[in-house]
């Protein structure tokens, strides 16, 4: 067989598309927290209680599987996040053990520490308290 040959051919098409296609994939979530921050001038208005609805969007890298066509089933990733988000959903955050001064920046930490057992494949978390404010962790 010649090389230009085995290059063209379909087996080697699906060795290189398969064996080298990395890709970074996400799902994004939504919920509903309240809390305050402990540690700002008592004058900053995030030291009074005030509640966001939290955007989050969670990516997991991977290898393309030839069968069946994806990194990770996007079902299992929400199976393996959404327990962790019912933890903090409609909830107080200042109350729950870890979020004591629940900043976007410390809430990222405790989701990822608390994600990322479930979620091996965890790459980047991106945090956004309002639609111009956010955070982003990742590995």
């Amino acid at each position: 067989m010649l090389i230009s040959q085995y290059y063209d051919s379909h087996h080697f098409y699906e060795f290189v598309f398969f064996t080298f296609l990395a890709m970074l994939i996400y799902k994004q979530f939504t919920f509903d927290s309240a809390h305050f921050l402990p540690n700002v001038p008592a004058r900053h208005k995030c030291n009074n209680v005030h509640g966001h609805t939290y955007k989050f969007t969670v990516f997991v890298e991977g290898d393309l599987q030839k069968e069946p066509g994806w990194v990770m089933d996007y079902a299992d990733m929400k199976k393996a996040i959404m327990p962790v988000i019912e933890m903090i959903d409609h909830q107080f955050l200042n109350n729950i053990a870890g979020l004591e001064n629940p900043t976007a920046e410390l809430l990222v930490i405790w989701l990822w520490n608390k994600i990322k057992p479930r979620l091996p494949l965890l790459k980047r978390l991106e945090l956004n308290e309002t639609s111009s404010s956010g955070v982003i962790y990742e590995e």
